[in-house]
């Protein structure tokens, strides 16, 4: 019990040295430089301030002037206003993020005073209307973060004219259940595209030439947990995968998601001549399947005409043989008569049964 009690003693001289020392780390509201919103906590090394599931309808007013990163989650904001931010300037902010909180409209110029702004993640809302000049307040923008927030609506036009005027490098639109490659929001000198867990099923012909574009040609995709398709139209993408794995970051771990013989198969594993054009599962029969069907049914059609045409040339040659036929089995059949007749006469029977007489 003595030596408890001496352990016990010992751990507690402990706890204040303990509290001093992790004192730096956990700022209180009042002592965070410019003030911290009382719906937030701050962190001071690096500035940190997180909004955690506060239900703010609009971005806080007082934020530190120093803070770098700023995160705001599980909010109702609705509209990002114009100027959204810019209540007191913010010029060390570099990382904005603003998950699910319901944003579905950001209007011109949202981002007005974040000259620092690097990253952005609108990932988790339902956007609706993305105004052309929405990003135009942060000049220094490279990576947009867009995972499953573009389900509501289609927004690639409307993103396409936002992109225009900034020099992404990092654009992320995983979950967006996008059936082609977006080329519209591929921005020249973008490097990094994430479009894992949509519902690719190939990357076309089209889309391949899209990314060998002067400004594309670095680019470096990643495209796990799509249900691709390993039919014959896959081939050109094959081909492409296997010229450029590197650019795939993920091509190692892409599987086919059928038909249901190649099921779970890895897509590097495939030869190209083993890629059948069967239907695919709720998708349009192969190119070539249809292709061949056509052709059997021209082949039939033509062997039937020239079956025809020699019936026509031969037509009195096969009316004499069936004359011919028909003459023949009339005398056979009167034979048989015949011979019927002579089996049935009664008197010939009775002469056969008394031979005396």
């Amino acid at each position: 019990m003595a030596r408890r009690q001496a352990r016990a003693a010992g751990s507690g001289r402990w706890l204040p040295w303990l509290g001093f020392a992790l004192l730096p780390l956990a700022v209180p509201p009042a002592a965070a430089p410019g003030g911290c919103p009382s719906a937030c906590y701050c962190v001071a090394t690096p500035e940190l301030v997180q909004c955690r599931y506060e239900r703010l309808e609009e971005p806080p007013k007082e934020l530190p002037a120093t803070v770098h990163n700023l995160s705001i989650a599980g909010s109702n904001l609705s509209v990002l206003h114009r100027a959204a931010f810019a209540a007191h300037p913010l010029p060390d902010l570099r990382l904005l993020r603003l998950r699910h909180d319901n944003i579905q409209t950001i209007e011109d110029m949202a981002l007005q005073g974040l000259s620092s702004l690097h990253t952005l993640d609108l990932s988790y809302n339902p956007l609706l209307s993305v105004a052309a000049g929405a990003f135009a307040g942060a000049p220094l923008l490279r990576t947009l973060q867009l995972n499953q927030a573009l389900l509501a609506a289609p927004l690639e036009e409307q993103l396409a004219l936002a992109l225009r005027n900034l020099s992404l490098r990092r654009l992320e639109l995983a979950g967006n259940a996008l059936w082609a490659l977006p080329a519209a929001l591929l921005p020249a000198g973008l490097e990094e595209l994430d479009l894992r867990n949509n519902s690719l099923q190939r990357l076309t012909t089209t889309e391949l030439q899209s990314l060998e574009a002067p400004g594309l040609r670095g680019l470096r995709l990643t495209l796990g947990a799509n249900p691709l398709s390993c039919d014959c139209a896959l081939r050109p993408f094959l081909a492409w995968l296997r010229a450029t794995v590197s650019r795939v970051s993920d091509a190692r771990n892409l599987h086919c998601a059928g038909p249901p013989p190649l099921r779970g198969t890895a897509v590097l594993r495939l030869r190209p001549e083993g890629l059948m054009c069967a239907a695919t599962e709720g998708g349009e029969p192969g190119r070539l399947e249809t292709a061949s069907y056509v052709f059997f049914g021209i082949v039939l059609a033509l062997i039937g005409i020239v079956f025809l045409m020699v019936l026509y040339l031969n037509r009195r040659g096969i009316k004499r043989w069936l004359h011919n036929l028909r003459e023949a089995c009339r005398d056979q059949m009167e034979g048989y008569h015949y011979r019927y007749e002579q089996d049935a006469d009664p008197r010939r029977t009775s002469t056969v049964g008394t031979p005396g007489l």
